[in-house]
């Protein structure tokens, strides 16, 4: 096939999955696999997902403006050819599938186990599941040859109350020539658990995949559900869900401000935006009934409707978020101190950035301007009036601005809500077809994009789910970020992606 040829293209080569909605998925050959990975490896397409089942391996690809696509090979031999060898940023993908599923990437970069830490009762649990025969090598981390170094190993376990993971520090001095990251320690079988889950089930253990953002995980299941079944929800169901997804965004925000100029020894930053973020939780708390408003949201729309006195209590927030916030923009702008740790620290070259199609604010502060909310868009964003920020310094002070930026685009987006909100239902009935369907979502979390493919079976329990967390595409950027730097900008920066470990560790 022509090297230049379009995703559409590709993808009209392969033979159709009628069942699937909304995007296309397509059988392909080992050919057209191959074409795909080349046209990552150009930078023609992002690479918006990677995982198996038994038998079969899935390729989720986007070409701007606006195509999306997913490509399907048949593994009948266990085996793939790698994407990886091409496309750097699916080899942890590859090492996952392996681990989960027993499906090898042919000719791959890196053979070595990722999610699977020797622990697991059975190996391949997506797969074969059968106990294991031998133990596991050590892990190998990669070697780093020069004069004047050292190692420093830190983690898995933390000096405060965080998620597991290790980073494995190569320094000549102070300054960081390497970082290698070891995630994988809080593996849950979230998937192997969905395997024939009923849909409220599922709904809320997708909801817990990473629990900070799940109002984006359970919008995006709820949607890929709603494909699945050819369901169309109550118009005001979307206003919800809009709601419930902007105050998740603002709450992460404030909290992420606030502990990177904490990390940055401005604790008074810390202090100010953790009473923003309190706010956001008690009129979540008002308004749905949660703080972190879980369950809220389910396949045929949401749980809990606004009560009588809602919208008053939104207006009101609202009003205090714009007369407290712009003050702490002001003091941080003018605070020579905390500028002279966050500028140009951390800094990751935009062309990284394109290549992992990093999302969220750490693909915009790089000059990527993905925005799920967009593209593919979704109700009722298709309707309001928003800007996507977007900068190129990709330093740790440009991912606070652009933090800040989307915290004045949230604030004006649920006012836009609260004035168009349309009255009637907030929930619907599925449509039960008594057959099996396929569906497919990506929605805009605080983080970036988040993916959830599934199939149901024809009871409408769920017979294979994968939900693909943002971080997936930012964690390995983050050990670009910090060389040349020094060790102990590392939790400046570090805390500048906030990577989610639940949501990457499944």
């Amino acid at each position: 096939m022509n090297a230049t040829a379009s995703l559409q293209t590709v993808l009209e080569a392969g033979q159709p999955v009628a069942e699937h909605r909304p995007w296309p998925r397509v059988i392909v050959t080992p050919e057209l696999w191959t074409t795909l990975s080349e046209g990552l490896a150009r930078g023609s397409w992002t690479l918006l997902g990677l995982w198996g089942e038994s038998g079969t391996v899935h390729l989720a690809v986007y070409e701007a403006p606006g195509e999306f696509g997913i490509a399907s090979l048949p593994c009948p031999d266990g085996r793939f050819p790698s994407v990886g060898r091409l496309h750097p940023p699916a080899q942890r993908l590859e090492r996952t599938i392996a681990d989960l599923v027993g499906l090898q990437p042919v000719d791959a970069p890196d053979s070595r186990p990722w999610l699977d830490h020797d622990r697991w009762p059975v190996r391949h649990p997506l797969g074969s599941a059968t106990p294991p025969s031998q133990t596991l090598p050590p892990y190998r981390f990669l070697p780093v040859i020069g004069e004047s170094l050292h190692q420093i190993p830190v983690g898995p376990v933390h000096a405060g109350i965080i998620e597991p993971g290790h980073f494995r520090f190569t320094a000549n001095g102070e300054a960081v020539v390497r970082l290698e990251e070891r995630l994988g320690y809080v593996h849950k079988g979230i998937e192997s658990l969905l395997q024939g889950a009923s849909l409220e089930k599922a709904a809320r253990l997708v909801g817990r995949v990473s629990g900070d953002s799940t109002v984006a995980y359970a919008l995006a299941f709820a949607r890929a559900v709603e494909a699945a079944t050819e369901t169309e929800i109550p118009v005001r169901a979307h206003g919800l869900r809009a709601l419930m997804a902007e105050l998740e965004r603002l709450a992460n925000h404030f909290g992420d401000i606030g502990a990177i100029c904490n990390d940055a020894a401005f604790a008074l930053m810390l202090a100010h935006c953790a009473v923003l973020r309190e706010q956001v939780l008690r009129a979540s708390m008002a308004c749905f009934g949660h703080r972190l408003l879980m369950d809220r949201i389910v396949p045929g729309g949401v749980a809990t409707d606004l009560p009588v006195d809602g919208i008053a209590i939104l207006r009101e927030f609202i009003a205090g978020c714009r007369r407290q916030f712009p003050p702490l923009v002001e003091l941080y702008d003018n605070t020579a101190s905390l500028q002279q740790r966050t500028v140009d620290t951390g800094f990751v070259k935009p062309a990284l950035i394109q290549q992992f199609g990093c999302g969220g604010p750490i693909g915009r502060a790089g000059g990527r301007t993905f925005d799920a909310r967009c593209q593919p868009g979704y109700p009722p964003y298709d309707e309001l009036e928003f800007t996507i920020p977007r900068r190129t310094d990709s330093d740790v002070n440009s991912r606070i601005w652009l933090r800040i930026g989307e915290v004045e685009q949230s604030l004006a987006l649920i006012e836009q809500i609260l004035e168009r909100l349309p009255s009637g239902p907030v929930h619907g009935a599925l449509n039960m077809p008594g057959r099996m369907g396929e569906g497919v979502a990506l929605v805009e979390g605080f983080r970036g994009d988040i993916l959830v493919w599934l199939r149901l079976n024809a009871d409408s329990t769920v017979a294979r789910c994968h939900p693909r967390d943002p971080s997936w595409f930012q964690w390995p950027v983050l050990e670009a970020a910090i060389e040349n730097n020094i060790v102990a900008d590392f939790p400046l920066c570090n805390k500048s992606f906030n990577g989610s470990y639940s949501g990457h560790d499944l």
